[in-house]
This record gives C-alpha cells, sequence and structure tokens, in this order.
C-alpha cells in the first residue's frame, strides 16, 4: 500500500502545481503538454482526482489514529 500512497501523492503534487500555474499565470500545463479535451488530459484529470480521494483517505486513517 505505501507504493500506492506515494504514487497518489506524486499526482497530488502535480494536481497543485498545475492549478497553481492556472491560478498565477493562467497556464494549465496538462492542456499544453496534451492538448485541450484530449483523452490524456481528461486521463491525467481523472487521475489526480482519484489520488485526491485517496489521499483525502489517508488523511482520515491518520486523524484517527490519533
Amino acid at each position: 500500500m505505501e507504493t500506492l500512497e506515494k504514487i497518489a501523492l506524486i499526482f497530488t503534487i502535480i494536481g497543485a502545481i498545475n492549478w497553481g500555474l492556472i491560478g498565477l499565470f493562467d497556464v494549465n500545463l496538462v492542456t499544453m503538454i496534451f492538448g485541450v479535451g484530449t483523452i490524456l488530459t481528461k486521463l491525467v484529470y481523472i487521475i489526480v482526482g482519484i489520488a485526491g480521494i485517496i489521499n483525502i483517505g489517508l488523511f482520515m486513517m491518520h486523524l484517527e489514529e490519533k
């Protein structure tokens, strides 16, 4: 499970950096790389969303341990 957690964290960081670029410079790195509305773009967004959900679960489990 530790490997999945690391992968989820990496994709969450990628998503956070992308949103930071959008907010600061109006630059969407994902669409610059894969194009607007392509399957690869949608796949990246789906993976980042799933990674965020995994990290929410990990955060909740960490809170319950305390």
